[in-house]
């Protein structure tokens, strides 16, 4: 699951420095540089060096982490989507209405992440 979440933190920052994913994803840099490792080795993610600061090096996401990316999001739809259907229609319109206060939620969580 580490792997996805920084898949789609790069998705959205990237090019970025492994110090600065750590950061976003409350990480220590280690375990993030051994995350990067990994995908690196499985083509999803490339490291070279960045152009701000060439003592530095960037991560960018690969065309193959992109389709990963993608798989990802289209099974966990399906997944979702499955749940959603094993639900009766009063359980279905519940949660259709709590919605509009997840997604607020979801934004001010969003507004309070450095």
């Amino acid at each position: 699951m580490a792997q996805v979440e920084l898949l789609q933190v790069l998705a959205e920052h990237s090019p970025a420095r492994i110090g600065d994913l750590a950061g976003r994803q409350r990480l220590a840099t280690s375990t993030v540089s051994g995350l990067i490792g990994q995908m690196i080795s499985a083509g999803l993610v490339a490291r070279a060096v960045d152009p701000a600061d060439r003592r530095a090096s960037a991560v960018t996401l690969t065309e193959a982490g992109r389709a990963q990316l993608t798989a990802w999001a289209e099974a966990h739809e399906r997944r979702l989507d499955a749940a959603l259907d094993a639900l009766d229609d009063e359980d279905r319109a519940i949660v259709g209405a709590a919605l509009p206060a997840l997604f607020r939620l979801a934004e001010h969580l969003d507004d309070t992440n450095p």
